[in-house]
């Protein structure tokens, strides 16, 4: 499972024998497997005839945002392949999801009308079936359905390898919407602006390795930042990865092995074990990733020997990667030569207010017999959007008087949450 995501989505491919299993379905479910956030199945027992579709691979199916059906020559020969077509179509047009056809070498026609290869493998089926039987019209159905979908053609690409990318790249741009590190019920206050910032420095344009650091205080809102532009972008770029709490990390383990593998598990899979202390995890790091388009989020750093492990220098990262790096002390990032850092400010006090109101009302503004209390906590709060959406939480549904109480205490023995949060800042 990727960091911080759920799996939320996943894909069946639909194969059609030796034709394509050995070459380009294999090639193309590496590719998709090697996206942890995304769930791929498909079938690799070899099919006796008249086999019928296991409950295991109809519940994948069931299961599935998307599908991709790959037909091939040799496609319609298989029972076994139609069937499963049949299933796949019935339980995307119920469920509403998606299906993509891959045409490789065959013409449209031939699958939509049954042509070519497609009509020589019907008529086999009508000597064993019967002609206008229930079964082959169902499959020939299917096959008409299929065909009227929006896909690829392999006669349009240069090579499989080009085409297989631009599946994959399809692939990713339609889940990714389903994928999210931060709570979707959440209203972000002042972060648009913020957003449009860091997107100018980011320059997703330029095809040059940029390290960008964003820092400021603690609470200030630098991780959501990160995880917001994590989720924008991460989709234009090969590898991608959001490393958290790299400060608690360091300080429970005293290592960031954990941290290395999470970042090349993807690549090198069940050579993962090859990773036993960080020496190791650094070759690997600069010989997966010299030629790969990498997004690295690098979260929490409190220390430069951190940095020198993760994420090293440029030259450890291919054209056009971007590693952003959260941290509280802006020196330290200096230090690595971090030459863009943007300064995560705080909130204005209209802002700080509406964002009190949303964990304390459930609105943007306080309702009007605790617009004054509200003000007090605001300014208590300093602007950090963590101390103001604690402070609100703990006063939803509370009465004035327990309002008033509150800041009583606040202000005599501060929560140690809030003054966690706003030591850094006094």
């Amino acid at each position: 499972m990727a960091i911080g995501m759920k799996l939320s989505s996943s894909k069946k491919v639909s194969e059609q024998g030796a034709d394509t299993r050995v070459g380009f379905i294999s090639h193309l479910y590496d590719e998709l497997a090697y996206w942890q956030a995304i769930r791929t199945f498909k079938d690799d027992r070899e099919l006796q005839v008249g086999a019928s579709i296991s409950p295991e691979l109809l519940s994948a199916i069931e299961q599935s945002h998307l599908a991709i059906v790959v037909l091939s020559p040799n496609y319609a020969t298989s029972g076994w392949c139609l069937d499963e077509l049949a299933n796949i179509i019935e339980s995307m047009e119920t469920r509403n999801n998606t299906i993509l056809p891959v045409f490789f070498h065959v013409d449209l026609c031939h699958v939509r009308y049954q042509r070519g290869s497609f009509a020589q493998a019907f008529a086999k089926h009508e000597e064993r079936y019967g002609n206008g039987t229930d079964k082959l019209n169902k499959w020939r159905a299917a096959l008409a359905k299929v065909a009227s979908l929006s896909g690829w053609d392999l006669k349009n690409y240069e090579s499989e390898r080009e085409l297989i990318k631009v599946i994959v790249k399809c692939v990713w741009s339609k889940v990714r919407p389903t994928i999210t590190l931060l709570n979707s019920t959440d209203k972000l206050v002042g972060i648009d602006f913020r957003l449009v910032e860091l997107g100018i420095l980011l320059a997703p344009e330029a095809n040059d390795v940029r390290f960008i650091g964003l820092c400021g205080m603690s609470g200030i809102g630098k991780t959501t930042l990160a995880k917001l532009v994590y989720e924008r972008i991460s989709h234009q770029f090969e590898v991608s990865k959001f490393l958290s709490n790299v400060r608690e990390v360091s300080l429970k383990h005293g290592t960031l092995v954990e941290l290395q593998k999470q970042l090349l598990s993807p690549i090198l899979k069940e050579k993962i074990a090859q990773i036993w202390d960080e020496q190791e995890g650094t070759s690997f790091t600069r010989k997966c990733l010299f030629n790969k388009k990498v997004l690295l989020i690098v979260d929490d750093v409190d220390h430069c020997w951190q940095l020198e492990i993760l994420v090293g220098n440029k030259s450890w990262f291919g054209n056009g990667s971007r590693i952003i790096v959260t941290s509280r002390d802006k020196r330290l990032l200096i230090e690595r030569d971090i030459e863009t850092l943007y300064e995560v400010e705080r909130l204005s006090p209209n802002k700080s207010l509406e964002l009190f109101s949303q964990n304390a009302f459930c609105k943007d503004k306080p309702e009007e017999d605790f617009a004054q209390m509200s003000e007090c906590f605001e300014d208590y709060s300093k602007g950090l959007p963590l101390a103001l959406k604690v402070l609100g939480r703990s006063l939803y549904k509370r009465d004035i008087g327990a309002w008033k109480s509150a800041l009583d205490k606040l202000k005599k023995n501060p929560v140690p949450a809030i003054f966690d949060t706003l030591k850094l800042s006094l």
